[in-house]
């Protein structure tokens, strides 16, 4: 069994540029890779899963997700990080043509994390989700895991979904203190 850390991308692995599609807006957030480093040195495999309504909106097509998604797995590869497998979710209720629709894969629902239980064996009971939106929080504790809210993104401005949080972040790498000493 494997022992997870559920990554937001948008904001926790990468600054958030609004709807962020383009390489040349791409920048990691401060700590991201030492931050993964340790989570990897004891013991974590990690999986993205991140909402991308800019999709949905019309705003960037689900090819330029992919590269962009692509681009920021090569770079963390670059530092000895490998990500397992990245789920996104393209739909969004205000939404355009297919993608306008509820969906149980988009965060706070929890459809990516099962797929992922789904693909993987995850321990469950050793895996977290990290994300700077209470929705990732909120997701994660409707699929059952522990949860860390990074003030790096969105700093937890979705109040909408706000739910109880097993620790507060400054960044990725005070989470992944964090969840080490727990």
């Amino acid at each position: 069994m494997k022992e997870i850390i559920f990554l937001d991308r948008d904001g926790t692995i990468n600054v958030d540029k609004e709807y962020v599609y383009k390489i040349d807006d791409f920048a990691f957030e401060k700590n991201v890779i030492p931050a993964m480093q340790l989570l990897r040195d004891n013991g974590f495999g990690f999986i993205i899963v991140t909402n991308q309504s800019g999709i949905g909106r019309g705003y960037y097509t689900e090819d330029d997700y992919q590269k962009f998604n692509d681009h920021v797995v090569k770079e963390l590869e670059k530092n000895n990080i490998r990500i397992l497998k990245s789920y996104f979710s393209p739909f969004h209720p205000k939404g355009i043509g297919k993608y306008k629709k509820a969906s149980r894969c988009r965060k706070p629902e929890p459809g990516m994390l099962e797929q992922a239980e789904q693909d993987f064996e995850i321990d469950n009971l050793k895996s977290w989700i990290i994300g700077d939106k209470w929705a990732d929080v909120k997701c994660g504790k409707n699929f059952g895991i522990k949860s860390v809210l990074v003030k790096t993104g969105k700093c937890g401005a979705d109040e909408k979904h706000k739910t109880d949080v097993e620790y507060i972040a400054e960044d990725l790498l005070d989470a992944a203190k964090f969840i080490i000493k727990s």
